[in-house]
């Protein structure tokens, strides 16, 4: 049975904000998040999440949300050390054998990866197992004290620490996991007897040792992975090592970058083969990229689906829209929500489209907005063409038929249908049905006005 606390209760001072530190995004999702989704990976028999600072934001931010299903939240007031933090968990902790486990995280350390949380679960036996790293400059660390046989005896924490204990280079990450029972037993023997007068959670390591029972060491895969955030500074640093990683994984992949280090996935990309991304691109939700799809430069994707031959070219965004195959979109496109482009079609610079269809090899090039609207295959939406699809109270829809030919500068007052073949010329005001196969306007008769000056300004 596999209980898993994770800590965040800090106030996060150096953060300079209102909102809790937990709550402060990496990847476009608050660290909580991350913390949260690689612990459910290890398919846990319950999570308990200690609150403290902003309890009450940070419990509404998870309660309701997908797979928070289970989810508890215990509150440490007062912050009193991180083994005082877990104490407040110890009520709601499963037991029920002696393969009984209790994996402690963080918060603010938000990409622990879950294949490193295995290899951690799996040292440690029927023992405790700590997550520690091996760094050049070990400064403000806890140290992980090893005896004469270079068995783990101790951790102490950095104030605490000797001359001697100070030249340590490996370091306590603050994550461990120990058989519940027992872990119950020693936070409650823990004192707060320390230069900071709080109860450490790292105290429970002696007093394994004292209990012989084994501490075993595991070491993360990538030393990002146990990089915490205390700071905008080390939130900024943390972000770019993540998309780094993100990046290096795409290149693994088969997907070219033009440049790894200006690119941005907020969620979940997936491409197939020989999918190019250009420069500036952010991704966000979940975007899949078909086979040759070519993302240009500074594009927005956002929950979306590309088809393979795609172009989206440059300062493009596709939020929420479904693009088939072969279709070229931009520069400077914007597909909303429901927006749901056809093979082969063309979507323009400056044309905006919601809640529509533009289907199989049509065209809308330059300079419209087309909003629910229901567009057939081969058709052209002229230059300045809008669909007016609200009356200020309801939405109402536009129907164009197949190979139809909406001329420049043209409203489409909703609700109204296109027929198939019609042709609407340049300017027209269409305000009733248009029969297929007939051209139909609405203009005002043109008229010269004989002998008209301009007005002269006034001396």
């Amino acid at each position: 049975m596999l209980n898993i606390v994770i800590l965040a209760a800090g106030m996060g001072k150096r953060m300079q904000s209102d909102l809790p530190k937990v709550l402060h995004r990496i990847a476009g999702k608050p660290m909580l998040a991350h913390v949260l989704d690689n612990a459910r990976k290890l398919q846990p028999d319950r999570i308990v999440v200690v609150t403290g600072h902003g309890a009450d934001r940070v419990q509404a931010a998870f309660e309701g949300q997908p797979g928070s299903d289970g989810l508890i939240f215990a509150l440490q007031n007062p912050q009193r050390g991180t083994g005082h933090a877990v104490q407040q968990a110890l009520p709601h902790l499963l037991e029920g054998g002696a393969d009984d486990a209790t994996l402690v995280l963080y918060g603010d350390v938000p990409l622990v990866q879950p294949d490193t949380l295995r290899r951690l679960l799996g040292v440690r036996g029927q023992g405790l197992a700590l997550l520690t790293e091996t760094v050049a400059d070990p400064t403000g660390y806890g140290r992980i004290i090893r005896n004469a046989d270079t068995e783990i005896a101790r951790i102490v924490e950095h104030k605490d620490a000797s001359d001697a204990e100070l030249a340590v280079n490996e370091v306590n990450t603050g994550i461990l996991a120990g058989p519940t029972t027992q872990l119950r037993d020693w936070l409650g023997r823990i004192t707060n007897d320390n230069a900071q007068g709080e109860y450490y959670l790292t105290d429970v390591v002696a007093l394994a040792v004292a209990d012989a029972v084994p501490v075993r060491a595991a070491q993360p895969a990538a030393s990002w992975e146990t990089l915490g955030v205390n700071s905008r500074l080390q939130q900024a640093e943390l972000e770019r090592a993540w998309q780094a990683e993100q990046a290096r994984r795409l290149l693994e992949a088969g997907v070219t970058l033009a440049d790894p280090a200006r690119f941005d996935l907020r969620g979940e990309l997936v491409c197939g083969r020989d999918v190019f991304i250009d420069v500036g691109c952010v991704f966000e939700g979940r975007v899949e990229l078909a086979d040759g799809v070519h993302v240009g430069p500074h594009c927005v994707l956002r929950d979306a689906s590309v088809g393979a031959g795609t172009r989206i070219d440059a300062y493009s965004h596709v939020d929420g829209a479904r693009v088939a195959g072969e279709a070229r979109v931009g520069p400077y496109a914007r597909l909303r929500p429901g927006a749901d482009i056809g093979p082969q079609a063309h979507v323009g610079n400056f044309v905006e489209i919601k809640q529509s269809l533009l289907g199989a090899g049509s065209k809308a090039n330059h300079l419209a907005y087309i909003g629910d609207a229901t567009i057939g295959e081969r058709v052209n939406v002229g230059a300045g063409t809008i669909t007016c699809n609200y009356d200020g109270v309801n939405k109402h829809r536009t129907v164009i038929e197949d190979d139809a030919f909406i001329g420049s500068d043209t409203q489409l007052v909703a609700p109204v249908t296109v027929g198939k073949g019609a042709t609407l010329a340049a300017g027209t005001t269409l305000t009733r049905d248009a029969p297929a196969g007939q051209l139909t306007l609405s203009r005002v008769a043109q008229t010269t006005v004989e002998g008209w000056q301009r007005p002269i300004k006034n001396s």
